[in-house]
């Protein structure tokens, strides 16, 4: 089974992200680049395509498009605020290394 997780912190952050958008999707996606060799991109979509995979939670929907799923099944999205700004962060059990500042990695 396919799953992706979502940490409470990052569930705070979409509720907060609901409360100023309607009708909108959360896209979790990999892409190739970065440092290390792909990158996660987190957005904010308003559409669904056909082929993605979607996952309902409190805030709404994430969707992830299957080939990005493969590589991400079993992760974590969390939300984190630091020194350096605040972001959506992937922990992966999947990525073999990562980059200093954890947006690329490697499989």
């Amino acid at each position: 089974m396919k799953s992706v997780f979502i940490s409470e912190s990052a569930k705070k952050r979409l509720h907060e992200i609901a409360g100023t958008q309607k009708n909108f999707v959360f896209r979790v996606h990999v892409d190739s680049g970065g440092c290390a060799g792909f990158q996660y991109k987190f957005f904010v979509d308003k559409e669904k395509k056909s082929d993605d995979v979607l996952f309902d939670y409190s805030f709404g929907t994430l969707v992830i498009d299957p080939v990005s799923l493969e590589i991400i099944n079993g992760s974590t999205v969390d939300y984190v605020e630091n020194m350096m700004g605040a972001c959506f962060t992937l922990s992966n059990p999947k990525a073999s290394s990562s980059c200093g500042c954890g947006s690329s990695f490697s499989i």
